[in-house]
């Protein structure tokens, strides 16, 4: 079997003695920034949290993201939310949804109220200069995170077959029997290997909640739709709708569409028309493409709608979210230390890195990627993240006004 370098048996705890603030202040940056989809979003949570700020150890970083890989709902989304619940515990985790989700929710509200078509593309200058940028942040955590969870044959060779896998047969449960497989697999290979030291993380969160949370969710989940049958309303049509879409999608982010079109555009809340001129404005705004829901609630008839309709519709499809965070992170340190999960958790890890892999490739650099010039602003991206250790914020600007000067060319 596979060997490791013992590990040192005194590890460091991470600190969780963050606040709300600091930890809203810090997400309210990525969702301005983040932009390129749910899989640059994972680059610039890495690059922000892992390496400058260094609120948690790499190891970490690569657990919580098979984790969240697990979770139906938007993994990146769950993501933030675990990583904000390291930091300040289920303040933080608030306060990093609110942060991450908020600057792209309230944008697309706004556009919900306006009175002309938003006519952002692709094609656009900056927006295209966005979406090379997000070529570079994607291939930059891939490339860190392959060093670290696929340093030997067996896991490089799992990273390789899980993307081929992905790119042949691009389903969201393709995605759960490749994690699900992998984890088998380091189960039976990689179960000798020594625990790899890595920090503690601290959770500020009780089992106690943790258990109400699931019990929540559940109670929702059956309990919506039988309260829409005894006392009909369009809020709780509403609310139930939203709820159920975060609570049974896979794969998150484009996944969700198809699915939140079968439920708005035939029951007549929302005209088809209005579904993808609110889909391209979504395209266009950063964060998590699920804050499509608040256009969607804003625009949809009868009321309510507007403002409370945004609200309703967001909140409901985000929930499931946090409540599967908050009742899964309070028994992860224990979980995380078995020596057969470590070992499943190992080809799990390799797995994520070659679904990464596949993402960087489709949709990330089909979608941006076209002609020469296209490449060589996002050598240029890539440069400046990995060479000059720019932020990331900084690179997005910079290969945006790039791509406004390129369209002009």
């Amino acid at each position: 079997m596979y060997t490791e370098e013992t590990a040192d048996p005194v590890q460091a705890k991470v600190s969780s003695d963050g606040s709300f603030l600091e930890v809203l202040g810090v997400f309210i940056r990525l969702g301005l920034t983040s932009f390129g989809g749910p899989v640059a979003h994972l680059g610039y949570f890495r690059q922000e949290i892992v390496v400058r700020r260094k609120w948690l150890d790499e190891q970490n970083y690569a657990d919580l993201l098979a984790l969240c890989q697990f979770l139906p709902g938007p993994s990146s989304s769950q993501m933030g939310i675990a990583l904000g619940m390291t930091r300040a515990g289920l303040w933080g985790g608030l306060a990093a949804w609110l942060g991450f989700t908020l600057p792209s929710a309230l944008a697309l509200v706004l556009f919900a109220y306006a009175t002309t078509i938003f006519h952002a593309s692709a094609q656009t200058g900056w927006l295209h200069g966005l979406l090379i940028a997000a070529v570079a942040v994607v291939a930059q955590a891939v490339w860190g995170m392959a060093s670290t969870l696929c340093p030997d044959k067996p896991r490089a060779t799992i990273a390789i077959v899980a993307a081929i896998v992905i790119l042949l047969w691009p389903v969201a449960i393709a995605q759960l029997i490749i994690l699900a497989l992998a984890g088998l697999i380091g189960w039976r290979l990689f179960h000798q290997m020594a625990i790899p030291a890595s920090s503690k993380l601290t959770l500020m969160v009780s089992r106690r909640l943790a258990v109400c949370s699931i019990v929540i969710f559940f109670t929702l989940l059956i309990g919506l739709p039988l309260l829409r049958l005894i006392a009909p309303n369009q809020g709780l049509a509403l609310f139930d709708t939203f709820f159920r879409v975060g609570s049974l999608v896979f794969g998150g982010g484009h996944v969700v569409l198809p699915l939140l079109q079968r439920e708005v555009v035939p029951a007549g809340w929302v005209s088809n028309d209005q579904f993808i001129t609110g889909y391209a404005a979504a395209q266009a705004v950063p964060g998590p493409l699920f804050t499509f829901s608040a256009y969607l609630g804003a625009v949809s008839h009868p009321s309510p709608n507007g403002w409370l309709g945004g609200i309703i519709a967001l909140v409901a499809i985000f929930l499931p979210s946090f409540l599967f965070v908050t009742g899964i992170l309070p028994f992860w340190n224990q979980l995380r230390t078995y020596q057969p999960f470590q070992a499943a958790l190992r080809g799990i890890n390799a797995a994520v890195v070659g679904i990464l892999l596949a993402a960087l490739y489709q949709p990330i650099w089909t979608t941006a990627i076209h002609v020469p010039v296209d490449f060589a602003l996002g050598l240029l991206a890539f440069g400046l993240l990995v060479i000059w250790k720019l932020p990331p914020w900084a690179v997005v600007l910079i290969s945006a006004l790039l791509g406004i000067l390129i369209q002009h060319i």
